[in-house]
């Protein structure tokens, strides 16, 4: 499936399309201080995985304190259902409080939905284990895969995060809750009474690490560091952004195993045009890595499914996964107009490399590549909100097309 964080809004170009000069629609609160900004959009699109998806995906941007000392606050939400009996709700936040002294992270997502996988690490599906067949006894190989893998499954998400600020500097620290769940997953391929069998890598990886095929949690606890430096958290023109987030799960929390996980992440905005600081150069990478224990098969690092599901445009959600993912992207940002900010494009370009661990797939034995182009039409001046339309490729014949708000990174 389509990261759900970017559907087509297909509607919503709509709404905007005759009067282009003009904001879209928009709720305004009375109060000059929040300044709270609800677009509540509708929600249609398109692709061969969900069929037509149609619901709402609003976003809200306002101020927890007064604008000269405390940064924009921001949240994306969306209720989606789908021709193929898909449910998608999720909520996610960016809050800054009252002078920026705490800084809160919210990740909420219940998904009753299919999503294709294709095995670990990133690479020709023929370069995989899966690919050419799992030997299940001496000199027996299971049925080869060459394609996608379909799942079905319902997955909960619960993760929040609280940092707070280190006297008057751009550092943050904190601690975080983290809980996901999988149930009900069908692997519609793994079929082991064939002959012969046909093994899919949900299967064969749960399996090998004594985890359960059809339903498992990860629960635990992070400790994390954050350095923000960014003058507007929706749509920057200016600083840096690093995080760090090492996240332990115990059985004793709901976990099906112990283990720990370790996210690496680092935004920069490099400025072309002093007089024009939407002309611009912006970088983001990240890297994911169990670093202790066993984490479930749908739980791995995986593309696409970063807080607000924005990287890897080209490839579907989780089109990469590996006990070990690094992510980069460089996106050049141009305004179209000579002295007004409404309209804007980028060209990007980003590569991902996974590891398989149980399948001799080095971290950055492949590079995969997506590119593309997009059109940014800004619905706020004030709080920088931008509408997104990107066209992507990538390998593999992967394609995309996204309609979003906010800018990607």
């Amino acid at each position: 499936m389509h990261k759900c964080g970017r559907l087509l809004l297909l509607l919503a170009c709509l709404i905007s399309a005759p009067s282009w000069g003009q904001n879209i629609p928009t709720i305004k609160s009375k109060d000059s201080k929040s300044e709270l900004t609800i677009v509540p959009l509708p929600a249609i699109a398109y692709n061969p995985t969900s069929g037509l998806l149609f619901g709402l995906a609003p976003s809200a941007s306002w101020y927890m304190g007064e604008k000269s000392n405390t940064r924009i606050s921001s949240a994306l939400g969306s209720l989606i259902y789908t021709t193929k009996n898909q449910w998608i709700l999720t909520a996610k936040s960016n809050v800054f409080l009252d002078g920026d002294s705490w800084n809160l992270l919210g990740d909420w997502r219940f998904f009753i939905t299919s999503q294709p996988t294709y095995g670990l690490g990133t690479g020709p599906q023929s370069g995989k284990p899966i690919g050419t067949g799992i030997e299940y006894e001496d000199g027996l190989f299971s049925k080869p895969i060459s394609d996608a893998q379909m799942m079905e499954f319902n997955f909960f998400r619960f993760h929040e995060t609280l940092l707070k600020r280190i006297q008057d500097s751009y550092f943050y620290t904190g601690l975080g809750y983290h809980f996901d769940n999988h149930n009900r997953i069908e692997d519609n391929l793994l079929d082991v009474g064939a002959n012969p069998p046909l093994y899919t890598s949900h299967y064969s990886y749960n399996s090998v690490k004594g985890i359960s095929t059809e339903n498992y949690s990860l629960s635990g606890f992070s400790v994390n560091a954050l350095y923000d430096s960014r003058d507007n958290a929706i749509n920057p023109y200016s600083g840096r952004y690093a995080f760090a987030n090492i996240r332990a799960n115990y059985e004793w929390l709901g976990s099906a195993k112990n283990s720990s996980l370790l996210w690496l992440e680092y935004r920069d905005y490099f400025s072309l045009n002093k007089n024009r600081p939407r002309h611009m150069i912006a970088v983001w990478t990240y890297g994911w890595f169990v670093t202790s224990g066993d984490v479930p098969y749908m739980n791995l690092p995986a593309l696409g499914w970063d807080q607000f599901g924005r990287s890897g445009r080209a490839y579907t959600q989780g089109r990469f996964r590996g006990e070990d993912i690094v992510y980069a992207e460089v996106e050049y940002r141009v305004p179209l107009q000579r002295d007004k900010e409404r309209f804007g494009a980028v060209a990007f370009v980003n590569t991902t490399s996974a590891s398989n661990r149980l399948g001799n797939i080095d971290l950055f034995d492949y590079l995969d590549v997506g590119y593309g182009v997009g059109f940014r039409f800004m619905i706020s001046e004030a709080s920088r909100s931008n509408l997104n339309i990107d066209f992507a490729f990538g390998e593999y014949g992967a394609t995309g097309f996204y309609f979003g708000i906010n800018e990607v990174f």
